[in-house]
């Protein structure tokens, strides 16, 4: 009887320390939300898309990827998440015609660098897309 009070003791504390354990968050993760990023710089086929008029004129400002999966990209608000083993960053926002799923280049303390392929205007020709943010 003594004994099975043990085991059964023994088994909710184990139990007990499974459930508090807090899920653990990639260093991938950690990097990304904490900072607000800058744009530093907004590429489309190698030249600047910042300016007024430019593709990219609406992501030019500040980020931020919220711990909860929210976040802001310039003049955009929306969700964003992790894909292909974190490889893949995907934003998506009702502003936007379809979720944007860009390649993650670097992302260190201070630099975030992301690629991604766009649709032209043009029928079959796509647009490099390259975006540089610095943490603020």
């Amino acid at each position: 009887m003594r004994s099975l009070k043990a085991i059964i003791l023994t088994l909710i504390v184990i139990m007990i320390c499974f459930a508090c354990k807090k899920d653990e968050q990639s260093e991938r993760f950690k990097l990304l939300t904490s900072h607000v990023w800058v744009s530093d710089s907004l590429l489309v086929d190698g030249e600047d898309a910042s300016g007024p008029g430019g593709t990219l004129e609406k992501f030019e400002g500040d980020a931020e990827f919220k711990v909860d999966g929210t976040g802001y990209f310039g003049q955009y608000e929306g969700t964003w998440y992790f894909s292909n083993s974190e490889t893949d960053i995907t934003i998506t926002s009702n502003s936007l015609a379809f979720p944007l799923t860009s390649r993650i280049v670097e992302l260190t303390q201070s630099d975030f660098k992301i690629t991604t392929s766009f649709p032209a205007w043009i029928p079959g020709v796509n647009l490099a897309i390259r975006i540089t943010f610095k943490a603020k």
